[in-house]
């Protein structure tokens, strides 16, 4: 028998030798040996000797499989855990010796069907089959995408837990990307809490335990000085939009450190199934500068650096040389979001880089102006303008004054007044009280344009009963913190009063939505940022809205695209909140919402984009000329389709 080998040296072209039995044989395909004279081979043959027991190179090389004693027999070098001999010597040998990674350029075969990006699974036809090799490495049936997808669907139900239903399906996505994506756009009201809140706290809070394979970039403090390199070790080089987190405030959970990776995945899963943005041109970035959680730290599975948090001129320069790098790696018109960073560096870091770098903070901005179209949007059941309501927030943090400032512009585009008369229709309770002029030594620098002339509140109640708010929202991550009294307080004196309980995960909801119709007496216009159930009350059914931030960052991040924008500005979110709030039908108003159902979510994604882009386009930042006719239709267009494609 013969086989074909290719050979190379460091200081020779790679040829092709045939060897004949006796002189090499190797007992498994793509096999990579040293061998004397830095010659590596590269087997692609399968000696079918019986006799054949170890991997040998004969004819003058020495024998790189077993190590065997004077008498034939394996020594005890050769065996491997358990006891069990190392019968063909190859895991001993790559042990001992130096081995090179590496494959083929074009998928095939079995590599084919290991690539996540051209996996089709069953539904590879006969001739695909034939012409990439996959033929016999697959059961004869032939099943399309949308049996595919019916299966999936049926055996995803079957799971108890949605951590279970998590995990199903980002295994989903690292074998079969498209496949992935049709699910969570065909099913997506009922994937969303998978993938994203509540259940991807859940699965920050245990992902070392279920990590299985990387994701996104890992940038620690190990890396400072080569964060550019790091970079350019992802695999995609056409990166539109970014998403990292360093995982000190995921969620309404606290600091989860390095695995606060599970936010810019399933932040990027969305931009691509409710937004159309390409996953190639997606990437996600956790920054692991260490966690105080003492829990992570003395977690055996915890994959994070095992120190305290760096913070100061250690923090700002791996943040500094990240910035900088993504922008030199990818280009000016990368699109940067921040995501759970807390307080002190989000405003931070968004204040510092706005004027460089198309930056864009969700907890801030994306929060403020999803909230922004739910208020928009309850006026035509509540009649009147922003202008002539009062607003309460609990909680004054990242999301609270990013709410409350977007609101102010708004009243301010709308009602002809300064900013600052604006302002004062918005009153802010953090956890020492109602934030007013008294207390402004000790408040940090983006709570003061919030503090008014007003006696001290201590808690929500006495704010609730002395500011007699029509609009309350929840932004604390405090949950159960809107009580029995606070709504009924609020009721009384509203016909139909506003409550937004905003904060994630559920458990963290300032009430639920049974709460709060059942204490309103069914008069509440409510909306949550986690999913509640339908509730009924005297027989009538109210569905809860969600003000859910996947309703504008996927479109928004879709319109800064397509334009080539260089640059957010906030009238982009205003544009962002008008196009959300135009989505909501006089149907969905009589049902309580809000919101529109997110099973229309692309489309709307569609709307918002080229609300986005015109604001780009007028403002002069967009740069992808000349500007389309028709924005709606432009932006469908550019949207990334999961339809398995035909192979040549």
């Amino acid at each position: 028998m013969s086989c074909l080998m290719r050979v190379s040296s460091m200081n020779k072209p790679i040829k092709s030798t045939l060897i004949s039995d006796g002189v090499i044989h190797l007992r498994r395909p793509d096999i990579v040996q040293n061998v004397p004279g830095s010659y590596r081979i590269f087997s692609r043959c399968f000696p079918r000797e019986e006799g054949l027991r170890d991997n040998r190179i004969v004819a003058g090389f020495r024998t790189s499989g077993q190590t065997m004693n004077g008498d034939g027999k394996p020594s005890a070098a050769a065996t491997v855990a358990g006891g069990v001999h190392d019968v063909y010597g190859e895991d001993r040998a790559s042990e001992e010796q130096i081995i090179t990674p590496w494959s083929r350029t074009v998928a095939s075969g079995y590599v084919l069907l290991r690539d996540p990006r051209y996996n089709k699974g069953l539904a590879f036809t006969d001739d695909e089959r034939d012409y990439h090799y996959v033929r016999g490495l697959l059961p004869p049936v032939h099943m399309s995408q949308e049996l595919q997808a019916k299966r999936l669907m049926h055996l995803i139900r079957q799971y108890n837990t949605p951590l279970q239903k998590y995990m199903a399906l980002m295994d989903l996505e690292e074998r079969n990307e498209r496949l992935f994506y049709k699910l969570m756009i065909d099913h997506v009201e009922e994937l969303l809490p998978i993938v994203y809140t509540p259940t991807v706290g859940e699965a920050c809070q245990k992902y070392g335990t279920i990590f299985r394979r990387p994701q996104g970039l890992y940038i620690s403090l190990k890396e400072k000085g080569k964060v550019h390199d790091v970079l350019r070790n992802w695999p995609e080089k056409n990166i539109k939009v970014i998403v990292v987190t360093d995982g000190e405030r995921i969620l309404g959970l606290g600091d989860l450190g390095c695995q606060g990776m599970g936010i810019p995945v399933g932040k990027l899963a969305l931009y691509t199934a409710l937004g159309g943005i390409r996953p190639s041109e997606c990437l996600p970035i956790t920054i692991d500068v260490g966690t105080n959680n003492e829990m992570l730290l003395n977690d055996e599975f915890y994959i994070g650096m095992r120190q305290k948090r760096a913070t100061g001129q250690e923090y700002d320069d791996l943040l500094d040389e990240f910035m900088y790098a993504a922008k030199q790696a990818f280009g000016e018109k990368v699109l940067i979001q921040f995501e759970d960073f807390a307080n002190h560096n989000a405003f931070k870091l968004l204040e510092k880089y706005r004027s460089t770098h198309l930056v864009f903070n969700d907890d801030i901005q994306g929060t403020a102006s999803v909230v922004l179209a739910g208020l928009v949007a309850s006026l035509k059941l509540t009649g009147g303008t922003l202008a002539d309501h009062t607003f309460l927030f609990l909680g004054a943090g990242e999301a609270g004054t990013g709410i409350a400032e977007l609101i102010a512009l708004e009243i301010t585009k709308q009602g002809k007044i300064s900013l600052n008369e604006a302002r004062k229709r918005i009153w802010l309770v953090d956890s020492k009280g109602l934030i007013v002029k008294s207390r402004m030594e000790s408040l940090q620098h983006f709570k003061k344009s919030w503090a008014h002339e007003h006696e001290p509140c201590k808690g929500l109640l006495d704010a609730v009963k002395s500011i007699r708010p029509t609009i309350l929202i929840g932004s604390s991550g405090a949950g159960r913190t809107f009580t029995k009294e606070v709504i009924e307080t609020v009721s009384s004196f509203n016909e139909k009063p506003v409550i937004l309980a905003l904060s994630n995960p559920t458990s963290q909801s300032e009430c639920t939505a049974e709460e709060a119709y059942t204490w309103s007496k069914g008069r509440a216009i409510f909306a949550s940022g986690s999913p509640f159930d339908p509730v009924s009350i005297d027989g009538k059914t109210f569905i809860p809205g969600q003000s859910n931030n996947a309703y504008i960052f996927p479109g928004l991040g879709l319109g800064l695209v397509i334009s080539g924008t260089i640059r957010v500005h906030e009238d982009m979110l205003l544009a962002a909140s008008e196009a959300l709030a135009q989505q909501v039908t006089k149907q969905h108003l009589d049902q309580g919402l809000i919101y529109p159902p997110f099973r229309n979510i692309r489309k709307i994604s569609a709307h918002i984009a080229a609300g986005v882009a015109a604001k780009s386009y007028e403002l002069g930042l967009a740069t992808y000329l000349p500007r389309p006719a028709d924005l709606v239709a432009f932006a469908e267009s550019c949207m990334y389709s999961p339809i398995y494609r035909n192979y040549k």
